[in-house]
């Protein structure tokens, strides 16, 4: 008669079916927590969005104490160690976006936040994240359209086009720590990508950092900088080069046999070994030399004997060129990497008209023109410190990805809030026209992608709820191209502004910040695998 009381009782004890230190977060516990991390991560990065956004300083836990002053989104998140699993979404979406387009990176953590913000007062009013999801989704589908709608292409425009890239140009650089020299380093960009002749191979276009001079010194060189220097007694000019890249090692003219012991009974057995390896080495230099070419670039250290025997062949020799030069050196020069010199007739040399040294500050640096690949061209950054140029270094990428994109989808929006306030005034009349719970979630993602124009103005320092009223008010009247001129501090036509934003980037960020929200307000069981035990050390050292 007691049994099933008894079974019930059973059922009813609470089960641990985890690892002893596994951890377990559950439904409402869950959620606040991802919420939380997520919106933390958000305010983190808010303040670095628009025009006049603050800069942060990361400071590196090493030795050396690297410090970054920084306002690039992916950037910050990059650097940061966070441990909460929803902040780890939007910081891996933040790469994605770089990666993917290389602009928009705070824009689309800002958005993704802003929406988990207005998520998490629609669950404290019992609205189920099912519901809020499908209207989300609504939402997002609807905005997307009105953002194509809105997009303007003038890619059968050469001129039109040409203005399109440069309004692009400053628009993205104009939130940089370039945006005293928009002007100018927006045309150094534009022209940059304009020689790529529609390809998007950014490989093609090398940044080299050199301190001293300013920001403005910076310039666009017609061909491939390499930061090297020229071996001894070799010739310091060459003409029609053929170029032999490779990857071997030219260091054998000492003796190297690593855990073998050699026994001789004079030096003269010595001198014999070293003779050899000079043999050798005089060999392996031989079958270079009947590649035909007159300039040699090695990934590897030249030892002097070697370097001594390019020399006496009249072939220029570099040595140590690090890999990533030697990559876009065999790309731009149109040769192939070797390591081995045995079959002439199946290496692919490189080849350009003229190498010379030229000298950059107080650097000497070596010169190719006339490479293989037109397109290829080398910008040189100056600047007053570390920290200046790499940033500049930053906003400049940031800017060639945008404008190789841009190339590639000819489309345009406008900037300045213009497009997220469209998309907003669309998802808000979607709403008005729902029945239902979806709609408050409508209005939800509409209040999200107002608080992108809301936190520009707030950066800037001035009234955001007063410009974003009036922002709203004109896109009623039908003036969509209307937007934040945060120059003056009031409401603009953008068309005029001249304030245009690739249409890619924009899509983009709408895309990926409404998929990372719904991932994340899907959650509602958070599990931690138990913390791998430390063994102690029977063996130390």
């Amino acid at each position: 008669m007691f049994f099933p009381l008894f079974q019930a009782s059973i059922s009813m004890a609470p089960v641990n079916i985890f690892k002893h230190g596994a951890d377990e977060e559950k439904a409402e516990t869950a959620r606040m927590s991802s919420f939380i991390g997520a919106i933390a991560i958000g305010d983190l990065v808010k303040s670095t969005l628009g025009p006049k956004g603050m800069d942060k300083i990361l400071l590196g836990g090493g030795r050396e104490c690297n410090v970054t002053v920084t306002n690039d989104g992916a950037t910050i998140l990059k650097a940061i160690g966070v441990d909460n699993p929803a902040a780890k979404v939007l910081v891996d979406m933040s790469k994605v976006q770089d990666d993917e387009v290389g602009d928009g990176t705070t824009s689309v953590t800002v958005l993704a936040a802003e929406l988990l913000r207005e998520a998490e007062l629609l669950i404290a009013k019992k609205i189920h994240p099912q519901i809020i999801i499908s209207g989300w989704r609504k939402a997002t589908q609807v905005a997307r359209e009105a953002l194509k709608a809105a997009a303007v292409d003038h890619g059968n425009d050469p001129v039109k086009f040409q203005e399109d890239l440069m309004n692009i140009s400053r628009t993205t650089l104009s939130s940089k720590l370039l945006t005293h020299h928009k002007d100018y380093f927006a045309n150094l960009a534009v022209e940059a990508v304009m020689r790529l002749k529609g390809s998007g191979n950014l490989e093609a276009i090398h940044i080299i950092k050199k301190l001293g001079g300013s920001l403005t010194d910076s310039y666009l060189d017609e061909g491939f900088l390499l930061d090297k220097k020229i071996g001894v007694n070799q010739p310091k000019r060459l003409e029609n080069v053929n170029i032999l890249i490779a990857n071997t090692g030219m260091d054998t003219d000492k003796i190297k046999i690593f855990g073998s012991r050699v026994r001789v009974d004079s030096m003269a057995k010595v001198a014999e070994i070293e003779l050899a390896e000079k043999e050798k080495m005089k060999e392996k230099v031989d079958r270079i030399l009947k590649h035909g070419i007159n300039c040699f670039i090695n990934r590897q250290l030249i030892y002097n004997y070697p370097e001594q025997l390019f020399a006496a062949a009249g072939v220029m020799a570099i040595e140590h060129a690090d890999f990533a030069g030697v990559e876009r050196l065999a790309l731009v020069t149109g040769g192939e990497i070797t390591s081995t010199f045995d079959h002439p007739e199946l290496v692919k040399l490189g080849h350009c008209k003229l190498i010379e040294e030229v000298m950059i500050g107080e650097d000497t640096l070596l010169h190719f023109s006339g490479v293989a690949m037109g397109e290829a061209c080398t910008i040189v950054l100056r600047g007053a410190t570390q920290q200046i140029l790499d940033e500049a270094e930053r906003s400049l990428h940031d800017a060639l990805c945008v404008l190789a994109q841009t190339v590639k989808e000819t489309r345009t929006v406008f900037g300045g809030g213009c497009s997220e306030m469209l998309m907003a005034k669309v998802v808000t009349d979607l709403a008005n026209r729902t029945p239902g719970k979806e709609a408050v979630a409508m209005e939800s993602f509409a209040k999200a992608l107002m608080m992108l124009p809301t936190i520009i103005a707030d950066n800037a320092g001035y009234d955001s709820a007063d410009l974003v009223a009036q922002l709203r008010a004109a896109h009623q009247e039908n003036k969509t191209t209307y937007g934040l001129d945060m120059q003056t501090g009031t409401i603009g036509d953008m068309a005029q502004l001249g304030i245009t934003e690739s249409f890619q980037v924009k899509r983009q960020v709408l895309l990926s910040a409404a998929e990372a929200a719904e991932m994340i307000l899907r959650v509602d069981n958070i599990i931690k695998a138990a913390p791998r035990k430390r063994v102690p050390d029977h063996h130390p050292c």
